[in-house]
């Protein structure tokens, strides 16, 4: 869920509010826990950028803090995430740098690509009682319908 307000002709604040789900691959184990289902939900606002465009196109980018909320711990069988290095259920800081190329169809609809670069900072409850950054690439398609003319 994308929202968007421009302040001014070539800035704006962005929203995004992104769910992520899916299996990862667990640790070495013997527990017979073998891809369990994971789900991450990222909600970030921040500035927004107006690159160069026409009526065309337009390059857009943006730069979204705030934070994730990770379940990691509902497939695990009743063990605890240490047995397979996974992170514990959490909320934790997050970021997405990236932004938009916009391909505009017509003057209300665009095709949209978002190339992002998605960063969270997970924390480990359990010994060596640490933290760690990731980075993960995330790429969006899709179409969009703008009910003004105007951006």
């Amino acid at each position: 869920m994308l929202f968007r307000s421009w302040l001014a002709k070539h800035w704006g604040l962005e929203a995004s509010a992104r769910g992520y789900v899916g299996t990862i691959g667990a640790g070495v184990n013997d527990l017979g826990i073998q891809g369990p289902f994971v789900s991450q939900y990222l909600f970030v606002a921040g500035p927004e950028w107006l690159g160069p465009h026409n009526k065309h196109g337009a390059l857009i980018a943006h730069a979204m803090f705030g934070g994730v909320y990770g379940k990691f711990q509902q497939d695990l069988l009743g063990y605890p995430p240490s047995a397979v290095d996974f992170y514990n259920d959490q909320l934790a800081p997050a970021a997405i740098i990236g932004g938009h190329m916009d391909l505009n169809r017509s003057a209300h609809w665009v095709f949209r690509i978002t190339p992002d670069a998605v960063m969270t900072h997970y924390s480990i409850n359990y010994p060596p009682k640490t933290s760690q950054f990731d980075v993960n690439f995330a790429l969006s398609v899709g179409i969009e319908y703008k009910f003004k003319k105007k951006r």
